[in-house]
């Protein structure tokens, strides 16, 4: 049986390496969730340890994307938890309407769902026209599927039911075109998406977003960098900018806690204070 003090010493030898050598730095990121992902890639390519699995890495590059898409956070949906969608139309849109043109970000954006969502709402509440929509991941894989906007058609139903649900307003076969066994997301929702490679381990402030989206992100990080993320977050808002957390995660407990007040607490959305009140 594996030691598993070693197996940890492996693990932190991989991530290093993996630092070094691609410049991904997942140092960072909860050491149980990044294990368990290290350890899934270990099986399935039926390698003995971690150390084979960082020789493989280092000298095939196929090897560590292969390891990077089972690293990266892609676990998403289109109107992923309704009633966040909900409370975003009641209580985001009406401030979004106070600005006469709109950033909105969309951090870890993954294979896209999110972003496709909140572009169909902003078109149902005529503000898409004046927004723009930045959606960063740093795996470039993903990132290159969501830029095509073409997802199963098997998932088509329950991303019809989380939109009803929501209260989303008109057809939801209208957004998409439906293509053997995948839908494609209608061309006008990509208008005003811009698609671009992002690191919140490693990466800048990404400024001035009247709106940010980085739901179900920072459950993977550990505190050190769940500060960073939250940060930057906080360097990237306007005054009067909203920021949108996953269900999961909070702002509370953080350095940044004080800049933010709550504006839907359940589904953890917030609002940038002016400076002067944080």
């Amino acid at each position: 049986m594996d030691d598993p003090h070693n197996e940890n010493i492996e693990l932190q030898l991989l991530l290093q390496a993996i630092h070094l050598k691609y410049g991904y730095d997942f140092r960072d990121y909860a050491k149980a969730s990044i294990k368990r992902r290290v350890l899934h890639r270990l099986k399935s390519s039926q390698l003995p340890n971690i150390s084979a699995l960082q020789h493989s890495i280092l000298n095939d590059v196929r090897c560590f994307e292969q390891l990077l898409l089972d690293l990266s956070i892609n676990v998403t949906e289109m109107f992923r938890d309704p009633s966040f969608y909900q409370a975003l139309r009641e209580t985001v849109i009406p401030l979004l309407r106070e600005f006469p043109f709109l950033k909105i970000w969309h951090a870890g954006c993954a294979t896209g769902e999110e972003v496709y969502s909140m572009a169909i709402l902003l078109k149902e509440e005529g503000l898409y026209s004046r927004a723009q929509l930045y959606a960063t991941d740093m795996n470039e894989v993903v990132l290159k599927q969501a830029k095509d906007g073409i997802f199963p058609i098997s998932r088509l139903k329950q991303y019809t039911e989380n939109y009803q649900k929501s209260g989303g307003r008109e057809a939801f076969s209208d957004y998409y075109s439906a293509h053997y066994e995948h839908a494609v997301m209608d061309k006008s929702l990509k208008e005003n998406i811009l698609f671009s490679d992002h690191n919140l381990a490693t990466d800048g402030v990404f400024g001035e977003m009247h709106l940010i989206m980085c739901r179900n992100v920072l459950i993977y990080f550990n505190r050190e960098l769940q500060n960073r993320a939250l940060g930057l977050f906080a360097d990237s808002l306007c005054e009067g900018g909203v920021l949108c957390l996953g269900s999961k995660e909070s702002i509370r407990f953080s350095d940044y806690s004080r800049q933010f007040e709550d504006i839907a607490r359940e589904e953890k959305i917030y609002l940038k204070k002016p400076a002067c009140y944080s």
